[in-house]
């Protein structure tokens, strides 16, 4: 009987370690397993997806795509500085014009010749008015942006859709003066211009609901 309690008492502090290892070592394991779903961050939805659906409620959903893809902060913007991206390609596409319009003037008022000058000079100076217009086309969608920036939707679009009428200022001039063509540079620009406003206005108006 001694000799059985002898081996009894032997073996006891193996079983215990043994008993206390186990779960030590499935804790440990238990506890890398789960640290890889704690530290994962949820699926985010892609700037594409964003894009899509805010073009997807403008008129002319290949130019909205192709505008705010173009522009790197609409990785990180939310439908309002989506808008402020729109007004932004407005506002370059309005600075191109300008300087399209002001390119032309002083290549008419140099290249004519004196059988011309009367039908070059009227040309130049529509030129020079288109230039102008352009420029305020410009700085109508500047202001659209500060608005935007401080959340009062209904004066961007006031000054989006003014930006959208000077150019067609431009047109109607060339119209009334037979003796010179509207340049077809020019009126790529304002069909542009006239989309990107267009789509600006769509994205505002979205930003204006979302807010409320």
């Amino acid at each position: 009987m001694a000799v059985v309690v002898l081996i009894l008492l032997a073996l006891l502090p193996f079983s215990a370690l043994g008993s206390r290892s186990g779960p030590t070592a499935v804790q440990h394991h238990g506890h890398a397993g789960h640290g890889t779903p704690k530290h994962s961050s949820p699926p985010q939805p892609t700037t594409a997806e964003l894009v899509r659906s805010t073009c997807n409620s403008t008129a002319y959903y290949d130019l909205c795509v192709s505008a705010l893809g173009a522009d790197p902060s609409s990785a990180t913007a939310d439908v309002r500085g989506l808008s402020t991206i729109a007004v932004s390609a407005a506002a370059a596409n309005a600075s191109g014009g300008a300087a399209t319009a002001a390119a032309l003037a002083n290549g008419t008022a140099t290249s004519s010749s004196n059988a011309q000058a009367a039908p070059a000079t009227a040309a130049t100076a529509l030129l020079r008015t288109c230039a102008a217009k352009y420029g305020k086309a410009r700085d109508a969608l500047a202001a659209a942006g500060d608005s935007i920036a401080q959340q009062d939707y209904d004066f961007a679009s006031v000054h989006v859709s003014a930006a959208a009428e000077y150019p067609q200022v431009c047109k109607a001039l060339f119209r009334r003066l037979r003796s010179a063509q509207y340049p077809p540079e020019l009126a790529a620009r304002e069909e542009t211009l006239r989309q990107l406003c267009s789509v600006a206005l769509d994205i505002i108006a979205l930003a204006s609901n979302s807010s409320g």
